[in-house]
């Protein structure tokens, strides 16, 4: 859209019309304004899946493996196919916008959104996240980057004044953001906390380095409620405060333009970015004339259709088919017959002019989808160890499955995040089903992992009105009467369906107990609250909000818990209330928890089954309390009951393989007491498949460590997350993550990179030129050889490091990647380029970027602390 083309659209605006654009119209959408035919733009959060507008069980969609699992597989390929899948689920929800990718990093392992985030590395980060980008922005939908910028921890997020240098700034936390925007992202998020003093909704950060410096055109976000003020904000380079209605722009931004306190000229620009956004999204214009977004049927839209629909031979789809779960989109003629609903970007999506262009999808049905994500969750997985263990072959003949992560493997993590899955596989099911007339699988819980247990469900209860499974939602009047009511199939109501006169939420269930004993039951928000069993009152009281963080309020509110003495086959009639106050949110959650099983026996149970089986898988993890958003963890160690599960079923059998879910680092104190350790991350809906692939070795363990995991939390050079009078210092500067490690002159258990497949490498030989000239690129030439009995992938890794110059540079730093296949016994060589950056360094002196001339070496390997190779190499030249 050209400058002349925004101008006339402007001039049809009166100040407070452009001003209403600049906040939201509701909680996920944006305002319309048919005077320019301005459509709604509708956001939905990302990145494991797409919720779309509304927290609602029945309105499933697909999961991803966690962006930890995704950064795993240094394949940048496959997170771009895995994007254009997100952004199919977008189409078919009639979402135009992601929030996704999260580029903030593992700055500290104690980060309680480490599963959201990719890496601990600036140039893996950024590399996989423009591959994010750049798969789901080819199909039609808007990525957006987020959460500019040094975001990297939970506590007091909403407040936190994080001190870092410049040089790091620009090195280390904005680094890939700037890949993102090399990538065409076409929207960037502003975080809740300060940088150096400035708030991010007002940072001058917004324009210089975004916008002068790497040239970003498209529009800048708020994080939801991260607008707090009105003049600071709107006079810097945010374009669109989220959510609305209610916002501190609005009227106040009005008159703030008429008393001449914000130029008109800022309101005009902010309007202009997000003109451009909607045109390059078609939802301006002649592509915007279709209408509201496309909407899914079951999301209570009609069927998705193409906002150009009036084309001739465009088509409606039909979204409620058993297989419709996903859309896959190919380039062809969009004045052909076939042409329908999703639009892709055309291929110059950077020069003046580009459009969004309709094209023709062809489904994707939904086993085609599940394929992609079991795949996706195998490449991903990291072997960190194998003393011959795995993978488990035809001697098997019968498995012990141990781990209540084993029957209730943990998909995602919590937080706004979160989705509703269409189901989910667990590494128990994934297993039995390949085993199935094979071996024999056992299954032992062991000792319970989540003592506040999980929100009732089909699973545990029955509607008491109709009898079917489910829960009971009734809202209620003051005076106590229905006004509406639904059988549910889950009591975690984020946002209930509310209608006029609602005052208070109810949720019933018949629970029908399997064990006799002392039973947790929860509930979880704010406000007023009752929770009763069979007419006994167990809670009754006030429960005050004490946080302003949208995660807690609204996603994951805390528990309020009580005990009751339960007998086996015995229905009970549970009954939890919640007044509707304001400032409380909507979030209501009913929980139980069963008696946890005698722990010592419960583990003897474990070791019994190990020891009479052929071989072990035991699986242990974190649970939603201890890796969320709104919180960073207090700790690493899994607990004293999954560490001594591990330890007996090891002792009962040496060919032990431990699965470990998590989506951070952990502390493994038995890891050298097992036969093999498996990272599976959160490995998303098909993950259990997926795992069982790599457990039977149907699939290489494809992942590779985008994290340096610690012996114990003691040891990490890096781990405060807590601020100290609002303040939260970046004091190591550059040396982050394994360049912490290594400065400090520390060995972790695992180093950055490392993963093991099911075959071994040698690296032969590191060629490369001799000379390079600052500001350019180079390509070294690593020859690796396959010297087990397998065909294997081999992620080859390039380190730069300097030495004695005038410049402190971290030890050494990952410059480049890139994987090769090889059979037993052959030879391959990887083309790794290092980009012209790798080598540059931010000068505060110069208020730019330099490349100091002078020695360099060249390392190769498999990790950050295997390098066997090296190149020296002569920076000629200032940059």
């Amino acid at each position: 859209m050209t400058e002349d083309e925004l101008d006339r659209l402007l001039d049809k605006l009166t100040l407070r019309a452009r001003v209403r654009l600049l906040s939201g119209a509701t909680t996920w959408r944006t305002p319309a304004e048919p005077a320019i035919g301005l459509r709604e733009l509708v956001m939905s959060d990302g990145p494991a899946g797409v919720r779309g507008e509304s927290w609602d069980e029945r309105r499933t969609a697909l999961l991803l493996p966690s962006a930890s699992a995704l950064a795993a597989t240094w394949d940048d390929e496959l997170v771009e196919r895995l994007g254009t899948l997100l952004a199919a689920e977008a189409r078919r929800k009639g979402v135009d916008v992601i929030l996704a990718p999260n580029l903030n990093l593992h700055r500290s392992p104690l980060g309680g959104r480490h599963f959201e985030c990719f890496s601990e590395d600036p140039e893996l980060t950024g590399r996989v996240g423009a591959a994010l980008i750049r798969g789901v922005q080819a199909r039609g939908v808007a990525a957006v980057a987020k959460h500019y910028v040094a975001n990297d921890s939970e506590t007091e997020r909403l407040t936190v004044d994080v001190r870092v240098g410049e040089r790091a700034l620009r090195e280390v936390y904005l680094a890939p953001f700037e890949h993102a925007v090399a990538a065409g992202v076409m929207a960037v998020m502003a975080g809740y906390n300060a940088v150096n003093g400035h708030t991010m909704t007002a940072s001058p950060l917004l324009s210089d380095p975004l916008r002068s410096e790497w040239g970003f055109d498209g529009v800048v976000i708020s994080d939801w409620g991260a607008v707090r003020s009105t003049l600071d904000t709107a006079r810097a380079g945010l374009d669109l405060a989220m959510p609305g209605p209610e916002s501190v722009w609005g009227e106040a931004l009005v008159r703030a333009v008429e008393d001449g306190e914000v130029p008109e000229s800022a309101v005009d620009d902010k309007v202009r970015h997000l003109l451009r956004f909607a045109a390059l999204v078609g939802a301006l214009g002649e592509l915007g004339d279709g209408g509201p977004a496309a909407r899914d049927p079951s999301d209570g839209g009609p069927a998705v259709r193409d906002p150009g629909a009036r084309a001739p031979g465009a088509r409606h789809l039909d979204c409620r088919g058993p297989d419709a779960c996903a859309l896959d989109v190919r380039d062809v003629d969009e004045r052909g017959p076939d042409a329908r609903v999703l639009s892709g970007r055309g291929p110059d999506h950077r020069g003046p002019g580009a459009r969004w262009r309709s094209h023709a999808p062809t489904g994707v049905r939904s086993r085609e989808a599940r394929a992609q994500l079991r795949g996706a969750a195998a490449a991903g997985a990291v072997l960190l160890a194998n003393r011959g263990a795995l993978p488990l072959g035809r001697e098997v003949r019968r498995l012990a499955v141990i781990g209540p992560h084993a029957a209730r493997t943990r998909s995602q993590g919590g937080g706004s995040a979160g989705v509703f899955p269409q189901h989910e596989v667990s590494v128990l099911e994934g297993l039995r089903a390949l085993l199935r007339g094979r071996a024999e699988v056992v299954h032992v819980p062991g000792p319970a992992h989540d003592e506040s247990g999980r929100a009732l469900g089909v699973d545990l209860c029955t509607d008491p009105r109709s009898g079917l499974p489910g829960v009971l939602l009734r809202v209620l009047d003051a005076s106590g009467s229905e006004l509406y009511a639904e059988r549910r199939s889950s009591a975690r109501q984020l946002e209930p369906t509310l209608v006029p006169g609602a005052h208070t939420v109810e949720i019933r269930a018949r629970l029908r107990p399997r064990v006799t004993g002392r039973w947790t039951l929860g509930i979880a928000g704010f406000g007023r609250m009752r929770l009763s069993l069979d007419e006994q009152v167990l809670l009754d009281g006030e429960f005050a909000r004490r946080t302003d963080d949208p995660a807690l309020v609204h996603v994951t509110p805390p528990v309020h818990n009580a005990v009751a003495q339960l007998t086996a086959g015995q229905d009970v009639l549970v009954v939890a209330r919640r007044q509707l106050a304001p400032g409380t949110g909507r979030a209501t959650i009913v929980s139980a928890a069963p008696p946890p099983p005698d722990v010592p026996r419960s583990i003897a149970e474990a070791a019994r089954a190990a020891g009479s089986a052929d071989a072990a898988v035991v699986v242990v993890g974190t649970t939603e309390h201890s890796e969320s958003e709104g919180y960073d963890r207090s700790g690493l160690a899994l607990g004293d009951a999954q560490n001594a599960l591990v330890r007996a079923v090891a002792a009962a059998n040496p060919r032990t393989v431990a699965v470990v879910n998590s989506g951070g680092p952990v502390e493994l104190p038995w890891r050298d007491e097992v036969g093999a350790v498996l990272l599976a991350w959160f490995p998303g809906q098909e993950g259990g498949g997926g795992l069982a692939d790599v457990l039977l070795g149907r699939a290489e363990p494809g992942g590779r460590l985008p994290t340096t995991w610690p012996v114990a939390l003691s040891d990490a050079p890096v781990s405060r997350t807590r601020p100290a009078g609002g303040r939260l210092d970046y004091d190591e500067g550059l040396h982050t993550g394994y360049r912490a490690w290594l400065r400090h002159h520390r060995t972790p258990a695992y180093w950055f990179g490392h993963g093991l497949g099911y075959t071994t490498w040698v690296y032969e030989e590191l060629a490369g030129p001799g000379e390079v000239a600052a500001g350019e690129p180079f390509t070294v030439h690593v020859r690796v050889r396959n010297t087990g009995p397998r065909t294997g992938r081999e992620v080859v890794q390039v380190y730069l490091a300097r030495a004695g110059g005038e410049v402190e540079y971290p030890h050494r730093w990952l410059a480049g990647y890139t994987a090769v296949h090889a059979g037993p016994g052959e030879t391959v060589t990887a083309a790794v380029r290092v980009p012209a950056r790798a080598l540059r360094h931010w000068s505060t002196g110069d208020g730019a970027w330099r490349t100091e001339p002078g020695p360099c070496k060249v390392l190769a390997g498999c990790s950050a602390g295997s390098l066997p190779l090296s190149l020296d190499v002569e920076v000629r030249g200032n940059g």
